[in-house]
């Protein structure tokens, strides 16, 4: 499966994001935030859903720095991320659940235990 048919671009409600494949790996290093974003700029969307499984192994584990790098690429370019992750579906490390805490403040990063939810959120 190429990158193109891992993200979609998907518009509902009037709403566009460049989508996720669920249950498809799409990023292996944090390197591959960069297929967000080009996806993101040819498509002139801002906003991105992904799925827990779209994203890299490590980056629920704050220590290894994937989340931030991430995040921090994405932000840099002003690209919102919503991310789907159903409860128990991955164990997310203590600093990981205080990252969200802080980022639920802002604008630019969601976590969701439903696509509904992060759509919702998108549109805020």
């Amino acid at each position: 499966m190429t990158t193109r048919q891992k993200l979609r671009l998907v518009e509902e409600g009037g709403l566009k994001a460049m989508e996720g494949t669920p249950g498809e790996p799409l990023m292996a290093d944090v390197g591959d935030a960069d297929l967000v974003l080009e996806a993101c700029f040819s498509n002139q969307v801002w906003t991105a859903l992904l799925f827990a499984e779209n994203l890299t192994p490590d980056f629920f584990d704050l220590s290894s720095g994937h989340a931030g790098a991430v995040l921090q690429r994405l932000r840099n370019y002003g690209v919102r991320l919503a991310v789907v992750c159903p409860p128990d579906a991955v164990r997310f490390s203590t600093r990981f659940e205080e990252m969200v805490a802080e980022e639920r403040r802002g604008r630019y990063f969601g976590l969701f235990d439903t696509r509904d939810a992060a759509w919702a959120w998108i549109g805020q």
